[in-house]
């Protein structure tokens, strides 16, 4: 299924919002909540899956969205479709301070791999799939990291970051990022999960206990503000109830 060719402006600095604009019958697909405002003529409907693939039976949609389960993202998105006779707009919101990137998938190759968090919206004809680490055990610890989503198509599809955003291009090199700080990468990246240093510099250095190695040849998209880090630091500041007992 070919996707939607949708035009798209993007208005804002760190609280960006993306507007789409739908022919008729054009289809775009959203995370729930990610709506901000829509047009008149603006049908919603919220259905399992990501329409990609319309001629799937009812169990083999369950087995696609049963990955999302998973990960504790839930099986349904909401399908948003210009129903009136001429172009019609509908907003969708960022979730905390940072920016929103607009991908072209067929520029980075037709997938690119993010944090499972990470996506906001895309083309109906976007299929969405889960990608897991080959390193489990390591996946585990290293918090964010283990568990990545898989965005495929040909057309338009929509990520968030926290903060800044940092572009690096790979070429048969490395880098080695905070695992939280990854917000996507190409298909020709290799992703590796590492103990950070020794026990000592683990526990008492401030930085994560695990670190992500980047290497081969790409993209790769950073974040100078993932949302854990500002959940910890909002945490750290909420003055804590007195025991009076």
């Amino acid at each position: 299924m070919r996707s939607h060719e949708i035009d798209y402006t993007l208005h804002g600095d760190d609280m960006q919002m993306v507007e789409i604009e739908l022919d008729p019958q054009e289809t775009v697909i959203a995370e729930a909540g990610a709506m901000n405002w829509m047009d008149p003529q603006i049908s919603f409907e919220t259905k399992m899956g990501d329409g990609s693939e319309p001629d799937k039976g009812f169990f083999g949609k369950l087995v696609s969205v049963g990955k999302r389960a998973l990960t504790g993202e839930s099986i349904f998105m909401t399908h948003f479709t210009n129903v009136g006779s001429g172009k019609r707009k509908v907003c969708f919101s960022a979730p905390y301070p940072g920016k929103i990137m607009p991908i072209n998938l067929p520029e980075v190759g037709g997938e690119i791999l993010c944090q499972k968090d990470a996506f906001l919206c895309a083309a109906l004809g976007t299929k969405l799939d889960i990608a897991f680490t080959r390193k489990l055990g390591a996946g585990f610890f290293g918090g964010e990291g283990f568990i990545l989503e898989k965005i495929q198509g040909d057309g338009m599809a929509f990520l968030h970051a926290g903060g800044t955003i940092i572009k690096k291009e790979l070429n048969n090199d490395s880098v080695i990022v905070d695992t939280g700080c990854v917000v996507g990468f190409t298909s020709g990246i290799n992703y590796d999960i590492q103990r950070a240093g020794n026990l000592k510099s683990m526990f008492f250095g401030g930085e994560g206990l695990f670190l992500a190695t980047l290497s081969g040849t790409g993209t790769v998209y950073l974040q100078s503000l993932p949302f854990s880090r500002l959940a910890d630091r909002i945490i750290k500041e909420v003055p804590q109830p007195k025991n009076h007992g």
